[in-house]
């Protein structure tokens, strides 16, 4: 019977060998991720990366590149702990999905079951319309809101029943279940909820009942006061130049709209745990990752579920979800179709770094069928924008008064600051190379427009908004997702 079962066991050992080197990157393929990375790094000027890249559920790339703080030289590995933004949402949905499998708790709660202080226009607001940002509460972090002096300054602490009190004051933006529109405000809630239900923490009772249970030993709650190995620092990019991130109380690194720390190497068991019902119910998992429907019967405009986002890649179904907090972006896409996951994750603030785009490149990488098409121009109707945008970026270019291109409530972004950012931004660029159309859409007065610049493999996407005089309201320089 020995020799019987350590044959069959030698059999299975086989078996699992092939299949990893089935799975295994290829020495180009690895080298034309690291070309297409540091590339990207490059033009968008991210310290530092990691690469996660999974196989149904098991690493077969996690890498680290560049950076993980300016003041030292200390490399970003796999265990370099950078914060996960709003991809820490994923984990509040799935322990409400606990709770309600549970019987603890039901999607159809009313939001008056725990918090019987609140407004009555709260009694509507389901448990399931936090999950899918469809309640129409406002939201909290707005920069009005958010600002030094705002209600809900993020220098400042606030207790729980504080912070509250704060979000029971604000308006209803929409009637609960007419639309979608993302706001954290609903996930500060279902931390709440989390609470109240379980007499934990909510972060307490990720720890307990994911974390720890799944091996994620390095994920866990943002401290600035403790000493945590391997912590990356986040930054910013101000006026070309790269700043240590701003800081924030201790208030909001708690809350659970997206406050964690992990890693590549922890995003794997993550990724693991989606396979199969050993964290959730196969039934709940497609509920997450099922858009939401409005009252009307359609899904909410953006395919989102509870924590994901939903969409398909050339007809491969996508569920994913980006993050950003203090200097940090992160990024997961998993391709169900495929059994494919790719996670980036970086050291740069949102307003420049898109780990997005890189996550999509690289999973094209691996599978030409993943490959996002790229962005055909467009026939041009208002050719007058093109050149009047053109003029202007010449002239920031060349270092120029642009004062007279923007719109009078807007001129703020034309000081000596934003143009430098704008010059850093854009890179050695000629500015005599022609804007190529790539989107347009006309909302409420206002014109946007999404314009191509540079060449083939080295472009910047130019997004801006102009009013009826064709004055500039409010611009952006992206990476382009072409750029491969």
């Amino acid at each position: 019977m020995k020799a019987i079962a350590s044959l069959a066991t030698l059999v299975a050992l086989l078996a699992v060998a092939a299949h990893a080197s089935a799975e295994a990157l290829s020495l180009e393929q690895e080298a034309a991720i690291d070309r297409y990375v540091a590339a990207e790094m490059a033009r968008q000027r991210i310290p530092g990366a990691e690469v996660g890249i999974y196989r149904h559920g098991h690493a077969i790339l996690e890498k680290g590149y560049g950076r993980a703080t300016l003041e030292w030289p200390d490399a970003v590995t796999p265990a370099t702990l950078m914060q996960s933004g709003s991809v820490g949402k994923q984990f509040a949905a799935t322990a409400i999905m606990m709770l309600v499998e549970e019987g603890r708790l039901s999607l159809e709660d009313s939001l008056a079951k725990f918090f019987p202080g609140a407004p009555a226009s709260w009694k509507p607001i389901r448990v399931k319309h936090l999950l899918s940002h469809t309640s129409g509460l406002a939201e909290y972090e707005s920069d009005e809101r958010a600002r030094p002096g705002g209600e809900f300054d993020i220098r400042l602490d606030f207790t729980d029943a504080e912070m509250l009190a704060k979000i029971e004051k604000l308006p209803i933006d929409f009637k609960v279940g007419s639309d979608w529109d993302y706001r954290n405000t609903n996930y500060v809630l279902l931390g709440y909820i989390i609470e109240r239900v379980t007499g934990e923490f909510y972060a307490d009772y990720l720890h307990r009942r994911i974390f720890a249970p799944l091996g994620m030993t390095a994920t866990r709650l943002i401290s600035d006061r403790e000493i945590i190995p391997n912590r990356a620092q986040g930054y910013e990019l101000e006026g070309g130049v790269l700043r240590n991130q701003k800081p924030v109380s201790a208030t909001f690194n708690r809350t659970a709209d997206g406050a964690l720390y992990f890693n590549v190497v922890d995003l794997e068991k993550w990724d693991r745990a989606l396979y199969g019902e050993g964290i959730l119910k196969q039934a709940s998992l497609d509920a997450m990752w099922t858009p939401m429907k409005l009252n009307d019967g359609r899904a909410n405009s953006a395919g989102y579920g509870f924590g994901w986002f939903t969409g398909a890649v050339n007809g491969h179904r996508r569920v994913s979800h980006g993050g950003a907090w203090q200097g940090f972006t992160c990024e997961i896409g998993r391709y169900l179709d495929d059994g494919l996951t790719v996670v980036v994750l970086t050291n740069l603030d949102s307003d420049h770094a898109e780990p997005d785009n890189i996550v999509k490149v690289v999973a094209g990488l691996l599978e030409p069928a993943l490959m996002p098409k790229r962005a055909p121009p467009i026939a041009d109707d208002r050719p007058a924008l093109a050149r009047s945008l053109h003029e202007m970026l010449r002239d920031a270019l060349r270092g120029a008064d642009v004062a007279a291109y923007f719109a009078h409530g807007a001129r703020g972004r034309a000081d000596a600051t934003s143009l430098a950012e704008m010059r850093s931004d854009l890179g050695a660029r000629d500015p005599d190379v022609p804007l190529e159309l790539l989107e347009r859409t006309d909302k409420n007065g206002m014109t946007v427009s999404v314009y191509r610049a540079g060449t083939p493999g080295n472009a910047r996407r130019i997004m801006v908004r102009t009013d009826a005089k064709g004055l500039l309201v409010k611009y952006a320089v992206l990476a382009d997702p072409d750029n491969r």
